[in-house]
Protein backbone atom coordinates (compact mmCIF):
# COMPACT_ATOMS: atom_id res chain seq x y z
CA UNK A 1 0.00 0.00 0.00
CA UNK A 2 0.88 3.77 -0.85
CA UNK A 3 2.92 5.76 2.23
CA UNK A 4 3.28 8.97 0.71
CA UNK A 5 1.35 9.97 -2.78
CA UNK A 6 2.30 12.96 -4.83
CA UNK A 7 -0.51 13.70 -7.83
CA UNK A 8 -0.06 15.48 -10.32
CA UNK A 9 2.09 17.99 -8.28
CA UNK A 10 2.73 21.50 -9.90
CA UNK A 11 4.89 24.84 -8.67
CA UNK A 12 4.97 27.22 -10.49
CA UNK A 13 6.97 31.10 -9.03
CA UNK A 14 5.27 33.79 -10.82
CA UNK A 15 5.08 32.55 -14.51
CA UNK A 16 7.35 30.32 -14.01
CA UNK A 17 6.92 26.07 -14.23
CA UNK A 18 9.41 24.77 -11.76
CA UNK A 19 7.36 21.83 -11.00
CA UNK A 20 5.59 20.44 -14.14
CA UNK A 21 3.43 17.48 -13.30
CA UNK A 22 5.02 15.18 -10.64
CA UNK A 23 3.78 11.67 -9.52
CA UNK A 24 5.22 9.57 -6.62
CA UNK A 25 4.15 6.85 -4.78
CA UNK A 26 6.25 6.07 -1.97
CA UNK A 27 5.48 2.76 0.46
CA UNK A 28 5.79 2.34 4.12
CA UNK A 29 9.53 2.40 5.57
CA UNK A 30 10.59 3.11 2.01
CA UNK A 31 13.67 4.92 1.32
CA UNK A 32 13.14 7.33 -1.65
CA UNK A 33 15.98 9.70 -2.95
CA UNK A 34 15.79 12.58 -5.25
CA UNK A 35 18.90 13.56 -7.12
CA UNK A 36 19.08 15.77 -10.22
CA UNK A 37 21.59 18.32 -11.09
CA UNK A 38 21.80 21.98 -9.27
CA UNK A 39 18.09 23.93 -10.59
CA UNK A 40 15.92 20.71 -11.39
CA UNK A 41 13.24 20.74 -8.50
CA UNK A 42 14.66 18.30 -6.02
CA UNK A 43 14.47 20.99 -2.75
CA UNK A 44 11.22 22.60 -4.30
CA UNK A 45 9.82 19.13 -4.37
CA UNK A 46 10.95 18.03 -0.74
CA UNK A 47 9.84 21.77 0.70
CA UNK A 48 6.35 21.11 -0.99
CA UNK A 49 5.96 18.20 1.07
CA UNK A 50 7.02 19.13 4.09
CA UNK A 51 4.44 21.71 3.92
CA UNK A 52 6.98 25.18 3.65
CA UNK A 53 6.22 26.00 -0.05
CA UNK A 54 2.94 25.81 -1.54
CA UNK A 55 1.40 23.84 -4.07
CA UNK A 56 0.09 25.42 -7.07
CA UNK A 57 -1.66 22.40 -7.88
CA UNK A 58 -2.14 18.69 -8.02
CA UNK A 59 -2.61 16.60 -4.35
CA UNK A 60 0.18 15.28 -1.50
CA UNK A 61 -1.43 12.10 0.43
CA UNK A 62 0.26 10.93 3.79
CA UNK A 63 -0.65 8.03 4.81
CA UNK A 64 -4.32 8.24 3.35
CA UNK A 65 -4.85 12.11 4.31
CA UNK A 66 -4.22 14.47 2.14
CA UNK A 67 -2.19 16.86 3.46
CA UNK A 68 -2.10 19.73 0.31
CA UNK A 69 -3.59 22.36 2.65
CA UNK A 70 -2.40 21.06 6.05
CA UNK A 71 -0.15 23.26 8.03
CA UNK A 72 3.38 21.77 8.31
CA UNK A 73 3.16 21.58 11.85
CA UNK A 74 -0.29 19.53 11.71
CA UNK A 75 1.68 17.03 8.81
CA UNK A 76 3.47 14.68 11.55
CA UNK A 77 6.71 15.51 9.28
CA UNK A 78 9.75 15.97 10.30
CA UNK A 79 12.97 17.79 7.86
CA UNK A 80 16.35 17.68 8.74
CA UNK A 81 18.01 20.74 6.62
CA UNK A 82 21.67 21.09 4.85
CA UNK A 83 22.04 23.81 7.42
CA UNK A 84 21.94 22.52 11.11
CA UNK A 85 20.03 25.17 12.64
CA UNK A 86 20.43 24.93 16.03
CA UNK A 87 20.19 27.50 18.99
CA UNK A 88 23.79 28.19 19.42
CA UNK A 89 22.96 29.09 23.50
CA UNK A 90 21.29 25.96 23.88
CA UNK A 91 22.56 22.35 24.78
CA UNK A 92 21.95 19.59 22.08
CA UNK A 93 19.54 18.11 24.58
CA UNK A 94 17.35 21.56 24.60
CA UNK A 95 17.88 21.44 21.12
CA UNK A 96 16.37 18.55 20.80
CA UNK A 97 14.28 18.98 23.22
CA UNK A 98 12.70 22.51 22.02
CA UNK A 99 9.78 21.46 19.85
CA UNK A 100 8.44 19.21 22.31
CA UNK A 101 8.76 22.23 24.61
CA UNK A 102 6.72 24.09 23.13
CA UNK A 103 4.15 21.19 22.31
CA UNK A 104 4.00 21.18 26.00
CA UNK A 105 4.45 17.28 26.10
CA UNK A 106 5.30 16.74 30.10
CA UNK A 107 9.10 16.92 31.35
CA UNK A 108 9.38 13.22 31.81
CA UNK A 109 8.13 12.46 28.21
CA UNK A 110 10.38 14.97 26.74
CA UNK A 111 13.36 13.40 28.69
CA UNK A 112 12.44 9.55 27.44
CA UNK A 113 12.44 11.01 23.90
CA UNK A 114 15.68 12.91 24.15
CA UNK A 115 17.16 10.31 25.51
CA UNK A 116 16.19 7.45 23.13
CA UNK A 117 17.19 9.56 20.21
CA UNK A 118 20.70 10.27 21.74
CA UNK A 119 21.13 6.47 22.43
CA UNK A 120 20.21 5.57 18.52
CA UNK A 121 22.47 8.28 17.28
CA UNK A 122 25.25 7.52 19.64
CA UNK A 123 25.52 10.98 21.27
CA UNK A 124 24.53 10.58 24.94
CA UNK A 125 27.62 11.68 26.58
CA UNK A 126 27.43 15.20 24.37
CA UNK A 127 23.55 16.09 25.17
CA UNK A 128 25.18 18.95 27.71
CA UNK A 129 27.32 20.25 25.16
CA UNK A 130 26.39 23.13 22.90
CA UNK A 131 26.40 23.67 19.23
CA UNK A 132 30.02 25.82 19.15
CA UNK A 133 31.53 22.59 21.63
CA UNK A 134 30.65 20.20 18.95
CA UNK A 135 32.12 18.72 15.32
CA UNK A 136 29.71 18.97 12.01
CA UNK A 137 29.29 15.44 12.23
CA UNK A 138 28.10 16.10 15.89
CA UNK A 139 25.98 18.77 14.94
CA UNK A 140 24.31 17.11 12.11
CA UNK A 141 23.36 14.15 14.70
CA UNK A 142 22.04 16.55 16.86
CA UNK A 143 19.65 17.78 14.18
CA UNK A 144 18.33 13.98 13.52
CA UNK A 145 18.00 13.76 16.79
CA UNK A 146 15.78 16.78 16.72
CA UNK A 147 13.59 15.31 14.00
CA UNK A 148 13.32 11.63 15.93
CA UNK A 149 11.93 12.52 18.92
CA UNK A 150 8.72 14.12 17.22
CA UNK A 151 8.27 10.81 16.20
CA UNK A 152 6.89 11.47 12.79
CA UNK A 153 5.37 9.55 9.93
CA UNK A 154 7.65 11.09 7.50
CA UNK A 155 11.20 12.16 7.47
CA UNK A 156 12.55 14.72 5.36
CA UNK A 157 16.48 15.29 4.63
CA UNK A 158 17.40 18.55 2.40
CA UNK A 159 21.05 17.82 1.47
CA UNK A 160 22.12 17.12 5.23
CA UNK A 161 25.80 15.80 4.25
CA UNK A 162 26.66 18.35 1.69
CA UNK A 163 28.79 20.55 4.39
CA UNK A 164 30.43 17.54 6.19
CA UNK A 165 34.32 16.48 4.36
CA UNK A 166 34.38 13.29 2.60
CA UNK A 167 35.65 10.84 5.48
CA UNK A 168 32.63 12.34 7.76
CA UNK A 169 29.84 12.06 4.76
CA UNK A 170 30.99 8.40 4.02
CA UNK A 171 30.42 7.63 8.00
CA UNK A 172 27.51 9.52 8.61
CA UNK A 173 25.76 7.86 5.03
CA UNK A 174 26.35 4.19 6.84
CA UNK A 175 24.38 6.06 10.05
CA UNK A 176 21.35 7.53 8.40
CA UNK A 177 21.56 3.55 6.44
CA UNK A 178 21.03 2.30 10.18
CA UNK A 179 18.95 4.74 11.55
CA UNK A 180 16.70 4.02 8.55
CA UNK A 181 16.22 0.28 9.58
CA UNK A 182 16.11 1.04 13.31
CA UNK A 183 13.18 3.14 12.83
CA UNK A 184 11.69 1.57 10.05
CA UNK A 185 9.73 4.50 8.46
CA UNK A 186 9.62 6.47 5.63
CA UNK A 187 12.19 8.73 4.37
CA UNK A 188 12.62 10.98 1.84
CA UNK A 189 16.41 12.68 1.20
CA UNK A 190 17.72 14.87 -1.55
CA UNK A 191 21.16 15.29 -2.10
CA UNK A 192 23.67 15.82 -5.18
CA UNK A 193 25.48 13.36 -4.45
CA UNK A 194 24.40 10.30 -6.59
CA UNK A 195 27.19 8.29 -4.23
CA UNK A 196 24.64 8.88 -1.73
CA UNK A 197 21.23 8.27 -3.91
CA UNK A 198 23.19 4.58 -5.03
CA UNK A 199 24.01 3.20 -1.60
CA UNK A 200 20.92 5.13 0.74
CA UNK A 201 17.98 4.37 -1.65
CA UNK A 202 15.66 1.88 -2.08
CA UNK A 203 14.39 3.98 -5.18
CA UNK A 204 15.45 6.91 -6.75
CA UNK A 205 13.71 9.99 -8.83
CA UNK A 206 15.67 11.06 -11.52
CA UNK A 207 14.53 15.21 -11.95
CA UNK A 208 14.85 16.80 -14.96
CA UNK A 209 13.80 20.75 -15.13
CA UNK A 210 11.45 19.79 -12.90
CA UNK A 211 9.93 16.72 -14.43
CA UNK A 212 11.32 12.84 -13.18
CA UNK A 213 13.07 11.65 -16.31
CA UNK A 214 13.14 7.96 -14.11
CA UNK A 215 12.06 5.93 -11.34
CA UNK A 216 13.17 3.04 -9.85
CA UNK A 217 15.69 1.04 -7.77
CA UNK A 218 19.38 1.95 -8.19
CA UNK A 219 20.54 -1.10 -9.63
CA UNK A 220 17.49 -0.59 -12.66
CA UNK A 221 18.42 3.10 -13.22
CA UNK A 222 22.36 1.79 -13.11
CA UNK A 223 21.77 -1.39 -15.39
CA UNK A 224 18.59 0.03 -17.66
CA UNK A 225 18.78 3.96 -17.86
CA UNK A 226 15.82 4.79 -20.34
CA UNK A 227 17.63 8.15 -21.47
CA UNK A 228 21.43 9.35 -21.84
CA UNK A 229 20.25 12.05 -19.32
CA UNK A 230 20.21 9.15 -16.37
CA UNK A 231 22.89 6.99 -18.13
CA UNK A 232 25.09 10.21 -17.56
CA UNK A 233 23.72 11.21 -14.04
CA UNK A 234 24.27 7.49 -12.34
CA UNK A 235 27.08 6.25 -12.33
CA UNK A 236 30.82 7.64 -11.31
CA UNK A 237 32.81 7.79 -13.55
CA UNK A 238 30.12 8.58 -15.57
CA UNK A 239 29.05 6.92 -18.98
CA UNK A 240 31.11 7.24 -22.08
CA UNK A 241 29.52 8.32 -24.89
CA UNK A 242 30.27 8.22 -28.70
CA UNK A 243 27.94 9.35 -31.95
CA UNK A 244 27.51 6.88 -34.83
CA UNK A 245 25.29 6.29 -37.49
CA UNK A 246 23.79 2.57 -37.79
CA UNK A 247 25.16 1.37 -41.05
CA UNK A 248 23.01 -2.33 -41.23
CA UNK A 249 20.29 -4.14 -39.13
CA UNK A 250 19.77 -7.78 -38.75
CA UNK A 251 18.06 -10.68 -37.11
CA UNK A 252 21.53 -10.93 -34.72
CA UNK A 253 23.09 -8.17 -34.85
CA UNK A 254 23.14 -4.14 -35.45
CA UNK A 255 26.46 -2.43 -36.84
CA UNK A 256 27.66 0.93 -36.56
CA UNK A 257 30.01 2.75 -38.17
CA UNK A 258 32.09 6.31 -37.08
CA UNK A 259 35.77 7.21 -38.54
CA UNK A 260 36.47 6.91 -34.42
CA UNK A 261 36.03 3.16 -34.89
CA UNK A 262 38.90 0.35 -35.58
CA UNK A 263 38.13 -0.18 -38.89
CA UNK A 264 35.60 2.48 -39.45
CA UNK A 265 32.80 -0.19 -37.96
CA UNK A 266 31.27 -1.93 -34.98
CA UNK A 267 29.02 -4.91 -34.30
CA UNK A 268 26.78 -5.39 -31.54
CA UNK A 269 24.11 -7.70 -30.85
CA UNK A 270 20.51 -6.00 -31.15
CA UNK A 271 18.68 -8.07 -28.73
CA UNK A 272 17.73 -5.30 -26.91
CA UNK A 273 17.52 -2.49 -29.18
CA UNK A 274 13.65 -2.14 -29.85
CA UNK A 275 13.82 0.62 -32.67
CA UNK A 276 15.92 2.37 -35.23
CA UNK A 277 16.90 2.10 -38.45
CA UNK A 278 19.22 2.26 -40.78
CA UNK A 279 20.80 5.56 -41.56
CA UNK A 280 20.08 7.08 -38.25
CA UNK A 281 22.63 9.18 -36.03
CA UNK A 282 22.43 7.55 -32.49
CA UNK A 283 25.06 7.34 -29.42
CA UNK A 284 26.01 4.47 -27.91
CA UNK A 285 27.52 4.60 -24.30
CA UNK A 286 29.74 2.15 -22.54
CA UNK A 287 30.63 2.99 -18.26
CA UNK A 288 34.70 2.86 -17.69
CA UNK A 289 34.56 -0.33 -16.23
CA UNK A 290 33.34 -2.11 -19.03
CA UNK A 291 36.22 -1.62 -21.03
CA UNK A 292 38.78 -3.61 -21.54
CA UNK A 293 42.47 -1.76 -22.46
CA UNK A 294 45.17 -3.68 -24.83
CA UNK A 295 42.38 -6.10 -25.87
CA UNK A 296 43.20 -7.97 -28.89
CA UNK A 297 39.42 -7.45 -30.24
CA UNK A 298 40.11 -4.06 -30.75
CA UNK A 299 36.90 -1.56 -30.51
CA UNK A 300 38.89 1.79 -30.67
CA UNK A 301 42.19 3.09 -30.84
CA UNK A 302 42.21 5.63 -28.46
CA UNK A 303 45.42 8.29 -27.40
CA UNK A 304 46.72 8.28 -23.65
CA UNK A 305 45.64 11.95 -21.95
CA UNK A 306 46.08 11.41 -18.63
CA UNK A 307 45.42 9.13 -15.38
CA UNK A 308 44.37 9.30 -11.42
CA UNK A 309 46.06 6.55 -9.18
CA UNK A 310 42.94 6.14 -6.76
CA UNK A 311 45.57 3.05 -4.98
CA UNK A 312 43.45 -0.17 -5.79
CA UNK A 313 42.38 1.19 -9.53
CA UNK A 314 43.44 3.71 -12.09
CA UNK A 315 41.05 6.13 -13.84
CA UNK A 316 42.31 6.10 -17.01
CA UNK A 317 41.13 9.35 -20.06
CA UNK A 318 42.07 8.88 -23.24
CA UNK A 319 40.86 10.56 -26.57
CA UNK A 320 39.36 9.52 -29.41
CA UNK A 321 40.05 10.68 -33.28
CA UNK A 322 37.66 12.94 -32.89
CA UNK A 323 39.22 14.40 -29.56
CA UNK A 324 36.26 12.55 -27.97
CA UNK A 325 37.17 12.11 -24.06
CA UNK A 326 36.79 8.55 -23.13
CA UNK A 327 37.44 7.29 -19.20
CA UNK A 328 38.34 3.89 -18.37
CA UNK A 329 38.72 1.96 -15.01
CA UNK A 330 41.96 -0.13 -15.04
CA UNK A 331 42.32 -2.58 -12.10
CA UNK A 332 46.57 -1.60 -10.39
CA UNK A 333 48.39 1.36 -11.52
CA UNK A 334 49.42 0.87 -15.28
CA UNK A 335 51.54 3.56 -16.70
CA UNK A 336 51.42 5.00 -20.24
CA UNK A 337 52.74 7.80 -21.84
CA UNK A 338 51.17 11.15 -23.35
CA UNK A 339 50.19 10.43 -26.33
CA UNK A 340 50.32 6.47 -26.32
CA UNK A 341 47.81 4.67 -28.78
CA UNK A 342 45.65 2.14 -26.77
CA UNK A 343 43.45 -0.10 -28.10
CA UNK A 344 40.55 -0.96 -25.82
CA UNK A 345 37.20 -3.15 -26.41
CA UNK A 346 33.90 -3.51 -24.75
CA UNK A 347 31.90 -5.88 -23.05
CA UNK A 348 29.79 -6.32 -25.68
CA UNK A 349 26.77 -7.12 -23.24
CA UNK A 350 27.17 -3.98 -21.87
CA UNK A 351 26.96 -1.27 -24.95
CA UNK A 352 23.97 0.99 -24.82
CA UNK A 353 22.22 2.79 -27.47
CA UNK A 354 20.52 6.09 -27.48
CA UNK A 355 18.48 8.38 -30.29
CA UNK A 356 19.23 11.94 -31.36
CA UNK A 357 17.42 13.07 -28.75
CA UNK A 358 19.01 11.12 -25.92
CA UNK A 359 16.37 7.92 -25.54
CA UNK A 360 17.03 4.86 -24.99
CA UNK A 361 16.67 2.54 -28.31
CA UNK A 362 15.79 -0.14 -25.77
CA UNK A 363 12.86 1.42 -24.41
Amino acid sequence: MEFLTLNQVVKEFGSARVIKGVDIDARKGEFIVFVGPSGCGKSTLLRMIAGLEEVTSGQIILDGRDVTKIAPADREVSMVFQSYALYPHMSAFDNMAFGLKMAKLHQSEITERVNDAARILQIESLLDRKPGQLSGGQRQRVAIGRAIVRKPKLFLFDEPLSNLDAELRSLMRIEIAKLHRELDVTMVYVTHDQVEAMTLADRIVVLRQGVIEQFGSPTDLYDNPKSKFVAGFIGSPKMNFLPVKILNIDYDFVTVGSSDLSGGTARFSNRNMKRGAVGDQIEIGFRPENINIGSLNSFMTLTFDAAENLGGHTHVFMRSKQGELISAIESGRPIFQLNQSIEIGLHEDRIYLFDKNGESLSV
